[in-house]
């Protein structure tokens, strides 16, 4: 390959290419198409293209060679080895149009015999799939299919369902995965619509870390040809059924009641049924860096470094997420009614993202909705709530099909304020971008953090108001900043009661309590 620094990586262009792109909207004017070419011009493309789109489009024709993809101008040039395997592609194309996620797109011959362009890691994983398909260079394993076996290796944080469709997704389109833990590793299984981006995706990812030197991926071929999903949840899931059980029985009941459509004040989300991503291109890594590659690159995992850091499941994968990737509304079931209230639920579901609106069923009072500020911090909240110990009972946290949760109307008699708007609260932990709160984020604890504590307030004061939520077994200020400290009750139950009730508990003329959990010991 030649290293025109002209052209690298699909984001910067020669002037001759640039004028190209330019030019390819008055082809239809002049009359004038260019001559043959190795480089096929596709353009009107969707904005989302993936490079694997773009090869599953020139994979009937021959052997490819390179591939460039202007995502800004919806447009990609495609190189072959052979030149009749190009002018075979514009042939048939120039009468049977074609079309990339549904969207028509004009095919058509370069102006350029050859493509240069660096041949970077993230690039060439598509074109490297196609070789395997073809069965090129390196291409020798008849076992490639469209199921994956994954096994993470390292494991220095939990690995979810819904990280694994949101980082594979990026390749090609995945229809079902399922999870499990087999001779104490955590492995999975994935299925994708096609065997190109299974084998983009098995290139791209393999030997490669979720987290900064940890969470390694191992990735093999499957010898299933399908998998047989029977339920939707956080071990299992079938992107193409949204209509399956969890296998819960309390879960499955909540959903029919507060994640359908049909409940008043409720907008059914359009994004039903497909939680995570749509297939999206490896340029939202921007750069390669993002992918961890081999050769001493500089890595740090797929840019993700604690995992217990906000945003973590997304924007520190390298990934520019839309806000329509899943629901910012999460479905809480299996709650104490006589205990539960929106201002409890804010403050709990607020220790992973700021509360929008919460919302308790009328009808079913141990179940309420809950509105986060965006679909990241609804994921936090899933990760660390569900199947947590809560007033005796253990809480189920789930992704609802809801977009919003609305306010009742005007008068309505039958909300009795069960439902409550958040969005103003001066509470919330997370407005401010760059707050040390997101750096801050762990798992519910028998440990807590407290902070803003007035000098005037003991120790003994401090013991007394949180034994009224259980056994205080150890109590620590900061030794270099006494507005700070950490208390350690009895039980994780306990430190979440403790939290609930003593968060932002007023102990001074201006000194309100903050109340956190912790990753420390006493």
């Amino acid at each position: 390959m030649s290293h025109n620094p002209m052209v690298t990586n699909g984001t910067g262009l020669s002037p001759v290419l640039q004028g190209e792109v330019n030019d390819a909207k008055k082809v239809k004017l002049d009359g004038g198409p260019n001559p043959p070419s190795r480089v096929v011009h596709i353009r009107s493309l969707p904005h989302e293209v993936a490079e694997t789109d773009i090869v599953q489009l020139g994979m009937p024709f021959g052997k490819m060679t390179n591939v460039l993809v202007l995502k800004q101008k919806n447009q990609a040039f495609l190189e072959f080895q052979d030149e009749s395997a190009a002018v075979n592609m514009v042939s048939y194309y120039s009468t049977n149009p074609a079309q990339v996620r549904l969207k028509p797109c004009y095919v058509q011959f370069s102006n350029h015999k050859e493509l240069k362009t660096d041949a970077s890691h993230s690039f060439q994983a598509a074109l490297q799939a196609a070789q395997v398909v073809q069965g090129g260079p390196g291409g020798e394993d008849p076992q490639q299919n469209t199921i994956l076996r994954v096994i993470v290796d390292n494991v220095g944080y939990p690995v979810t369902l819904d990280v694994l469709h949101q980082l594979f997704s990026r390749y090609g389109k995945v229809l079902k995965i399922i999870t499990f833990t087999k001779n104490n590793t955590f492995q999975a299984l994935i299925q994708f619509s096609d065997t190109i981006s299974a084998t983009t995706a098995k290139v791209s990812l393999d030997s490669q870390n979720i987290y900064n030197g940890c969470n390694t991926l191992k990735i093999d071929y499957s010898k299933l040809t399908n998998l047989n999903v029977k339920y939707n949840n956080d071990k299992s899931r079938d992107f193409t059924r949204p209509d399956l059980p969890s296998g819960d029985p309390t879960l499955d009941q909540a959903m029919q009641m507060g994640g359908m459509g049909g409940m008043p004040g409720m907008v059914p989300s359009p994004f039903a049924g497909m939680p995570g991503l749509a297939a999206m291109s490896p340029l939202h890594a921007q750069g390669a860096h993002a992918f961890g590659l081999p050769g001493g690159m500089p890595m740090g995992g797929f840019g993700m470094g604690n995992p217990g850091a906000f945003g973590a499941t997304a924007t520190r994968m390298g990934m520019q997420m839309p806000q329509q990737a899943g629901s910012s509304v999460i479905l809480v079931s299996n709650l104490d009614e006589e205990k539960v209230t929106p201002d409890a639920l804010f403050t709990l579901f607020g220790v992973y993202g700021d509360v929008h609106r919460v919302k308790i069923l009328f009808n079913k009072k141990d179940n309420a909705l809950i509105q986060m500020a965006d679909p990241h911090q609804a994921q936090l909240a899933i990760t660390f709530l569900d199947k947590v110990r809560v007033w005796g009972k253990n809480i189920r946290v789930a992704q609802s099909r809801h977009a919003i949760v609305q306010m009742p109307k005007e008068g309505q008699p039958q909300d009795a304020g069960l439902t409550k708007d958040f969005v103003n609260s001066p509470l919330h932990r997370f407005k401010r971008p760059g707050s040390k709160n997101c750096q801050n984020i762990f798992p519910p604890s028998a440990v807590l953090h407290l902070s803003n504590i007035p000098p005037s307030v003991t120790e003994e004061q401090l013991e007394t108001w949180f034994t009224d939520y259980g056994t205080v077994k150890g109590f620590k200020f900061f030794q270099k900043d006494r507005k700070m400290a950490l208390i350690q009750m009895n039980a994780v139950d306990e430190a979440i009661h403790a939290l609930i009730g003593m968060h932002n508990t007023q102990l001074g003329e201006n000194s309100h309590l903050r109340v956190s959990f912790s990753k420390s010991t006493i």
